[in-house]
């Protein structure tokens, strides 16, 4: 689902995510797509359980499902930050984490920041994704 502004702004709200109260998935501005944050909340607005690798595929998922509603690929994405309760946690997942990045995104990797922080908006959140992606014209 989505929206235009009067400013020609478009609201991306997949109908795959869970219902936004207060913010947006996305917003696509031109050919610029701001992909708002994600932790790993399935449609049901639960965290999924599993540690760091799932909450790294729900999350990059949802990412991903607002790119796309938009009409990006994985490929068009130009910087993710990925915010982490336990750096370490993620760094020891690594090579798992990369294999999913690889299945779901490719070989190709955008700017990229991984970010400490003491507490996520829900509790069992480990990690929050957001991005920037320029679609080009096809």
């Amino acid at each position: 689902m989505s929206n235009q502004s009067a400013v020609g702004n478009r609201t991306i709200n997949p109908a795959s995510l869970p219902k936004p109260s207060g913010y947006a998935h996305g917003i696509l501005a031109g050919n610029i797509v701001y992909l708002g944050g994600q932790t790993a909340l399935d449609k049901g607005m639960n965290i999924v359980p599993g540690g760091i690798v799932e909450q790294f595929r729900q999350a990059f998922s949802n990412v991903l499902a607002t790119l796309e509603e938009a009409g990006g690929r994985p490929e068009d994405l130009v910087s993710v930050t990925i915010y982490l309760t336990d750096v370490d946690d993620y760094m020891a997942n690594g090579r798992e984490i990369g294999r999913l990045w690889r299945e779901m995104a490719g070989t190709e990797y955008p700017a990229m920041a991984g970010i400490g922080v003491s507490r996520l908006w829900q509790k069992e959140a480990l990690i929050e994704i957001q991005g920037i992606a320029v679609i080009p014209e096809r």
